[in-house]
């Protein structure tokens, strides 16, 4: 049978409008709206309708030329007796306009209801997901033997050592510009010698920690969820499950605690990486010397703000690691989904990553500063 087919003509200065083949739910071109904006057009200038070339038509063909007519009669038709009975069928079907416009009102309300309900349940899976490591790690402390080395030690080297040189650059960039700047407005008031302060503070407890978290969720979060989504995509998981291999000991576990274990270093390596950038850009821009900005440093810098950037590091390390296992797990078998799922983890990861960082700087405003705690 053929599929629904729309042609139009002028006739004695009348659009005319014949409909043929078979207007079923199954033989219905797709997208649907794309036929029925075609049929709205043709509607809008008063034409003609022949449907006597339809061979057949279901409810669905009929509501739909229903609709496509504005939910009424044309002025002029020509149909069978069973599809005008089809057609009056689908006048006879009641539409609520108060609640269709209700809802067109509280659209927001639905999208941000949606919204709400899918970080809840992302939420809840990472529980679950914890949960699970918390398992693996009490089974490990029972049985050492099957502690995952391997598995371990390569995600290790490749979210940390690897990720060396391209943290060092772009924290001694960072290091670079922010003293170049803050140079410019520190000589306009005589207050060369507080760059070492500014930098110290603003580097170590700050700027190195969540340089380095945006890096690795965009370098090592994405591979992590990249990879678990491809073993999903080529059914390796359900190979794994098959063999009876736990997935979270084997992937997730070593993931998260290499990452852990990575970033506190990645933060101290960039931070380093930004001081010395800082130093070469406040000797060549204020004249500043080396050594009085060695000297300097650990007097104006309490050792609380290492220490605050490195458990920064490792709450960091842990999340980003969690959110791309997280994600790796919900991609469906296609390609489409493993695209999506990648990206969205990568933006998650870095938002969650900032507003870790807000709830940091919020309880430890008082630890660590000059004059502080």
């Amino acid at each position: 049978m053929a599929s629904a087919v729309i042609e139009s003509s002028k006739r004695e200065g009348r659009l005319h409008v014949t409909l043929s083949g078979d207007w079923t739910l199954a033989r219905l071109p797709t997208p649907i709206a794309t036929l029925e904006d075609r049929l709205q057009e043709l509607t809008a200038n008063d034409a003609v309708w022949d449907l006597s070339a339809i061979s057949r038509i279901d409810s669905v063909g009929a509501i739909l030329l229903w609709r496509a007519w504005g939910r009424r009669w044309p002025g002029s038709l020509e149909a069978l007796a069973s599809h005008r009975s089809a057609l009056e069928r689908a006048a006879t079907i009641p539409m609520d306009r108060r609640s269709s416009q209700r809802k067109e009102r509280f659209a927001w309300v639905y999208v941000l209801g949606g919204l709400i309900l899918a970080a809840g349940k992302n939420m809840r899976d990472i529980v679950a997901l914890i949960g699970q490591l918390l398992l693996d790690t009490g089974h490990l402390f029972a049985h050492p033997g099957e502690f995952p080395w391997r598995e371990f030690s390569a995600n290790l080297f490749k979210s940390g050592a690897q990720a060396l040189p391209v943290t060092a650059l772009v924290g001694f960039l960072i290091g670079v510009v922010l003293s170049f700047l803050s140079s410019l407005q520190l000589k306009t008031f005589g207050a060369d010698i507080y760059i070492v302060n500014l930098l110290g503070i603003s580097i170590i407890r700050e700027l190195g920690p969540v340089i380095v978290a945006v890096l690795v969720a965009g370098r090592s979060g994405s591979a992590m969820t990249a990879q678990i989504g491809v073993m999903r995509v080529t059914q390796e998981l359900d190979a794994l499950a098959t063999m009876g291999i736990s997935r979270s000991l084997r992937l997730i576990f070593p993931k998260v605690l290499a990452l852990s274990l990575a970033m506190p270093l990645l933060v101290v390596w960039c931070a380093a990486a930004g001081i010395i950038g800082g130093m070469v850009s406040a000797n060549l821009e204020m004249g500043l010397s080396y050594g009085y900005f060695i000297d300097a440093l650990p007097k104006v810098v309490p050792v609380a703000n290492v220490w605050i950037g490195i458990g920064k590091g490792f709450f960091f390390g842990m999340l980003i690691a969690l959110i791309a296992c997280h994600f790796g797990l919900k991609v469906r078998p296609n390609t489409e989904s493993l695209s999506a799922k990648t990206t969205t983890a990568v933006v998650t990861a870095i938002t969650v990553v900032i507003i870790v960082d807000a709830i940091f700087a919020l309880l430890t405003r008082n630890v660590g500063m000059p004059g502080g705690g």
